[in-house]
């Protein structure tokens, strides 16, 4: 029997925003299944398997993508698509870092969270120290887009005005109607002016 796949879609998420992950799972696999080409069901499936295990990323992940889906669908599936594909096995190593005092975390060859990064820093680190320490071996890892904000107005701030650039160009390909990033780049515009 064929399904509303628009209809189900909404019915999963509704699901899963309401932590029932186990009718979740159940349609997005129907929709999978009627149409296995849907990148939505297959993340779908995905996030709802991980929440149902107990992993802590799933429910901001699944926020995550909403957000994304607001800007731009097709992207959206595709990033997050390549999110959960390079989330296999890192998962656990993300539990044996968590499980890791602060400054240890550091030593995590993937990357440090931006929380994390910001708790180094209210311990009283420096920004600009503490990011010159990591920059060449460690990932800053973001997943909320006001950290992103607080990340470039910092690396603006602390005079990285070339690398809070290129991150502005990234990410304003990926959302060229944002307002707060359009701002910044003027905000990095009008210091390049007052410089020369």
């Amino acid at each position: 029997m064929a399904i509303s796949k628009f209809k189900t879609l909404s019915q999963a998420k509704e699901s899963f925003s309401k932590s029932d992950y186990k009718n979740a799972l159940e349609k997005f696999a129907a929709v999978l299944q009627n149409f296995p080409n849907s990148k939505e069901a297959y993340n779908g499936v995905i996030l709802s398997e991980m929440a149902m295990s107990g992993e802590g990323g799933a429910e901001a992940l699944f926020d995550y993508y909403e957000i994304l889906k607001e800007e731009d669908k097709e992207q959206a599936d595709v990033i997050m698509t390549n999110i959960l594909q390079n989330m296999d096995g890192s998962m656990e190593r993300l539990k044996e870092v968590f499980a890791e005092p602060l400054r240890d975390r550091l030593e995590f060859e993937d990357g440090i969270l931006y929380k994390d990064f910001k708790a180094l820093i209210d311990e009283g680190g420096n920004f600009k120290e503490i990011f010159e320490n990591i920059m060449f071996s460690t990932k800053v890892i973001i997943t909320q887009k006001e950290d992103f904000i607080d990340f470039l107005e910092n690396l603006i701030e602390y005079g990285f005005e070339e690398m809070a650039l290129t991150y502005l160009e990234n990410a304003l390909s990926v959302y060229p109607s944002d307002k707060l990033l359009k701002k910044l780049l003027k905000k990095l515009a009008e210091g390049k002016k007052i410089e020369n």
